[in-house]
């Protein structure tokens, strides 16, 4: 599998769960919950928020990202079990909880506004800051535009 099949900025594929869940449960019981939540930071956030930046975040992209995370929260948390015994997936409060409100939403916000500081302090000749600092030359109307002189 290539990257390009398992990370794309108009949603997460099917794959993309199951690539990550594999590996997640390989290191199942013997590896520390801390240590699986660090390398969900460090590897697979960053893998799925590649160009981040650039990307418009709509609602229904903010959705399937947000369900990926919670999906593999709750792979790397595990079920809670009751007092009466039976076990149960965790909810997302108790998600939104364990990680402090840190969701992936947040991290593409705080990468934009990274990417937006270091436009701001290139140099004057770069062509990312030439087009940050132009204006459009030409203007367009506001509103509804009059008609002018109707033939009946």
């Amino acid at each position: 599998m290539s990257m390009k099949n398992l990370w794309t900025p108009t949603g997460i594929e099917p794959a993309t769960f199951r690539f990550v869940a594999q590996h997640l449960n390989h290191c199942a019981t013997a590896v520390p919950k801390n240590f699986k939540l660090r390398m969900c930071k460090t590897l697979v956030r960053p893998a799925v928020t590649y160009a981040c930046e650039t990307w418009v975040l709509k609602e229904n992209i903010k959705t399937k990202l947000r369900v990926f995370e919670r999906k593999v929260l709750r792979r790397i948390h595990g079920p809670t079990k009751q007092k009466d015994g039976t076990w149960r997936i965790k909810s997302n409060e108790e998600l939104n909880r364990l990680t402090s409100n840190k969701n992936i939403i947040n991290y593409i916000k705080t990468q934009r506004l990274a990417w937006f500081r270091n436009v701001h302090h290139m140099p004057g000749n770069s062509m990312v800051k030439k087009v940050y600092e132009c204006s459009p030359a030409i203007t367009r109307w506001l509103g509804r535009r009059k008609i002018v002189g109707r033939m009946m």
